[in-house]
Parts: C-alpha cells; sequence; structure tokens
C-alpha cells in the first residue's frame, strides 16, 4: 500500500492532493493507495482577496472556505496541529501524540507573518495605527481603520523577504492611491513605500519598464532600509542604522517564516522554516521520500499561488515516478505568473521563471494575447478578478489551465534592451 501524507490544506496542499487523487483514482478506488492531508484549521482563504479587503473592494467574508469541502472524495482530511516529522521513521507527529506513517510525504505548510519578531511592531498602537493584510482578521481591521481615517502619513513597509505574494505591497500602494482619490482625500494623504531592496521591484526589467509608476502616483520610494523597530506611540518606524520614517498609520509586511514544526523536524528545513528544496524535482534535500510545494520550499522564486500550481503538475508525475522506483524528472523552471493591481481599473502581468525576467509582450496566446505583459490595462484587471472564480474552480480541483503550461513559453514575448 502506498500511503501519501500532505502537511498542509491550503493552496499547495489542496492543489497536490486533488490532482493526485485523480491520478491514483484506481489505487483509492482498491485500497493500495491512501492520501491524507492535515491542518490545524478548516478555514481555507483565498490569499489574493485579502489585497482587496481593507478597500471595501472584497469583504472579508468573500475569501473563506472550509479546507475540507475544497478535498476530493476518498482524500482523509485530519484536523490537528504538526508537531514534528521524523524522517529516518517515516512518520509524522502530531500535536496530540497520535503518528502518521508515510511512503511519500509532501509538506505543503505554507508561510505564516511574525509580527512579534519585530521590536515594538505588536506593542502599543497594534490594530490602532500599525496594521497588516496578510491575515483575515487583520485585513479586515485595517478596512475598518481606512474607512474613517482622516489621512496623514501612510507607511507601507516590508520588514524582510521573502514575503508571499512578493507584489501585494506595492499594489496595496496603487490601491491606496486610488483609494483616497475616490473619496476626494489624495492630497491629505502622504503614501511612502519603505523597502529593504535596492527598488520597488525586484526584477531589472521590471524597475526600468515600471519604475515611473510611483512617482506617477506619488508614492514617496524608501529603499535599503531594514527595520529594526517600531514606536507606535510616537509613531516612528526606525531602521537597524537608526534612519527613522514617520508615520500615522502604518502598514507592515511582517517577516515570514515557515510552519514551526519544520523548524522542529531534524535536518528538513533552514533557519526560517523553510523546507530544503530541489530547485527542480521539488524533492526534500533531507531524505527522498519527502517534497516541498509552495510558499514552505525555500525555492528561490515567488511565493506565489501560481507557483503552487505550476510545481504541482510537476511534483504529480515526480511522485507517481518516485512510487514507482523511477527517476525523477527535473522539469520545474521556476514558472511564475501574477497579476500586478495598479488602480484606477487596471493591472499588469508579470510571467517569468528562474533564469528570464518578466518581460513585454502578449499573454497567453503570441498573437491575439489577450493579455499584455509589463503593461497596466483594463484586460488584466478584469483578468485579476476572473482569477478568483478560476482558483475555486479550476486550480483548487487540481485541473490545468488552458493554454499555460507548467514551463514558461517565450512566445509572444519582447527582448528588452537594458540600460547600461
Amino acid at each position: 500500500m502506498s500511503r501519501i501524507v500532505i502537511l498542509g490544506a491550503g493552496t499547495a496542499g489542496t492543489i497536490m492532493a486533488n490532482r493526485l487523487r485523480r491520478r491514483f483514482a484506481d489505487g483509492v478506488k482498491d485500497g493500495t493507495t491512501s492520501i491524507t492531508v492535515v491542518d490545524q484549521d478548516d478555514v481555507h482563504v483565498y490569499q489574493p482577496g485579502l489585497l482587496f479587503v481593507p478597500f471595501g473592494i472584497y469583504d472579508a467574508d468573500d475569501v473563506v472556505r472550509p479546507r475540507g469541502k475544497q478535498l476530493h472524495d476518498g482524500i482523509g482530511y485530519v484536523q490537528a496541529a504538526v508537531e514534528r516529522v521524523l524522517p529516518a521513521e517515516r512518520e509524522v507527529e502530531l500535536g496530540n501524540g497520535t503518528r502518521l506513517s508515510y511512503d511519500v510525504l509532501i509538506v505543503a505548510s505554507g508561510t505564516r507573518i511574525a509580527p512579534e519578531e519585530t521590536d515594538g511592531l505588536t506593542g502599543p498602537g497594534w490594530g490602532e495605527t500599525m496594521f497588516e493584510f496578510y491575515t483575515v482578521e487583520g485585513a479586515r481591521a485595517l478596512g475598518e481603520k481606512l474607512a474613517t481615517w482622516p489621512g496623514g502619513r501612510l507607511v507601507i513597509n516590508i520588514v524582510e523577504m521573502p514575503i508571499k505574494c512578493p507584489v501585494a505591497p506595492l499594489e496595496f500602494a496603487f490601491l491606496a492611491d486610488w483609494f483616497f482619490a475616490q473619496k476626494g482625500m489624495r492630497d491629505r494623504v502622504q503614501i511612502s513605500y519603505v523597502t529593504p531592496l535596492d527598488g520597488a521591484f525586484t526584477k531589472p526589467v521590471c524597475t526600468q519598464v515600471l519604475g515611473h509608476l510611483l512617482e506617477d502616483k506619488r508614492v514617496e520610494l524608501v529603499t535599503e532600509f531594514n527595520a529594526g523597530r517600531v514606536d507606535g506611540e510616537a509613531g516612528i518606524l526606525a531602521s537597524w542604522d537608526e534612519r527613522e520614517v514617520p508615520f500615522d498609520l502604518l502598514v507592515s509586511v511582517p517577516l515570514h517564516q515557515g510552519a514551526e514544526f519544520v523548524k522542529r523536524s531534524e535536518g528538513l528545513g533552514d533557519d526560517y522554516g523553510f523546507v530544503r528544496t530541489d530547485l527542480h524535482t521539488l524533492q526534500s534535500r533531507c531524505a527522498p521520500e519527502i517534497f516541498a510545494i509552495g510558499d514552505a520550499a525555500d525555492v528561490p522564486t515567488s511565493k506565489a499561488g501560481s507557483v503552487a500550481h505550476f510545481e504541482a503538475e510537476v511534483l504529480e508525475d515526480n511522485i507517481a515516478r518516485f512510487l514507482a522506483g523511477e527517476p525523477l524528472v527535473p522539469a520545474y523552471d521556476g514558472h511564475t505568473n501574477c497579476f500586478v493591481e495598479t488602480g484606477y481599473d487596471k493591472a499588469l502581468l508579470l510571467d517569468f521563471n528562474y533564469d528570464t525576467e518578466p518581460l513585454p509582450g502578449k499573454f497567453p496566446f503570441a498573437t491575439i494575447g489577450p493579455m499584455k505583459l509589463l503593461e497596466a490595462t483594463y484586460a488584466n484587471h478584469l483578468g485579476k478578478l476572473a482569477f478568483k472564480w478560476l482558483y475555486w474552480n479550476v486550480l483548487m480541483p487540481g485541473h490545468d489551465i488552458p493554454a499555460v503550461g507548467a514551463q514558461m513559453s517565450m512566445a509572444g514575448k519582447q527582448p528588452v534592451l537594458q540600460d547600461s
């Protein structure tokens, strides 16, 4: 019997479970294959939707569904915390002391915010003048604040990379510009984007093509700012080198870490709790029967939902090969695809991988598009909104997206001559 255990029932874990249920349908039916998913709660969050909650575009209830109901029949669901993985025993120890044995283990535990790791961030002012939007509760609370906020200095700060959905803080800045303009109070709001990076965008081509967006939207850019402490009462964000940025309202993107149980599992993860993973096969570097997918993996690509979907196509095949005793195929190329809301009913679209930066062009079809890459358009905005339906009805059930494969295609893309 082949026992497959998946730790995490978020985007990556749900996609993977449903794809494997379809792949091994006969085995599940005759009892020779079991698929068990473990998570500590039954709250599945459509994470791209959290960005829209503070601005009243979505209600918090619009982005939440039960985890168990997203899993196909024949998949076991265990609601429990994970204490640790025991690679030598091929077992997972749960918080209640129960142990699950596995032949294949998939770690899909995602990433979590750790605001308490930044001095002062969860102190006086937390939930009053300092907020985050990476949880349902945080996004809802921030929305209530923005609805009545009279204006002032709005600071959006990334504490440290990596974070899930790396473009979300930029999207927040762009949507805030639009939000306050619609309320007729944009002139009463000073928006500052404070990042530890040397620019707003992590990719040189994006910086070259899109760098004007912050200036156009009157968003101040503060770079190479490594947040060390926050004084909520005084309204001061301070870096480790003692630079200070004053604020009336701080929207923090706190430190992100992997699951605690990954840290407690010998040899499984790095210091931040992300699973040490082969870039192309998605096999753990800890043990051959352990794999990682989505935000839980330490692969150098964006922690985004599209990554989990593309990885799942590759991982499904590699798990089938592993169980059949066949060599794995290093097929994942770091493919990432994401929309970037720019406000005013427009959005950008980025498509890239480990080796190729986002490039301009048409997507997904080389001649007709209909979406354009690296260009803010209404069609891209509609694509961003439509993705919510696609998420629940195509991605979560484990289906492929027509015309968009796991490997990035160069069709329709145009090279960019970078400034020397």
